[in-house]
């Protein structure tokens, strides 16, 4: 016998095998969405690490030394 699950407000749970896609369509949709997203996430990542300016930050550093020393 199958167990349903629930979740806390009393909808039924969708197992893992009903959500996969069901046509090769919708797998190729998948894959291609899923590699685009990845492409993305490392090309945004290489090009901050390739941009990115280690002293942009030295202007924060002295507004927080400033405050510490007006506070304490």
């Amino acid at each position: 016998m199958e167990r349903t699950g629930f979740e806390p407000f009393g909808e039924q749970l969708v197992s893992a095998t009903d959500a996969q896609p069901k046509s090769r369509g919708s797998k190729l949709l998948l894959r291609a969405g899923t590699t685009l997203f990845w492409s993305l996430v490392a090309g945004i990542v290489l090009a901050r690490a390739a941009f990115f300016e280690p002293g942009i930050y030295d202007g924060f550093s002295r507004v927080a030394s400033l405050a510490k020393n007006l506070i304490f």
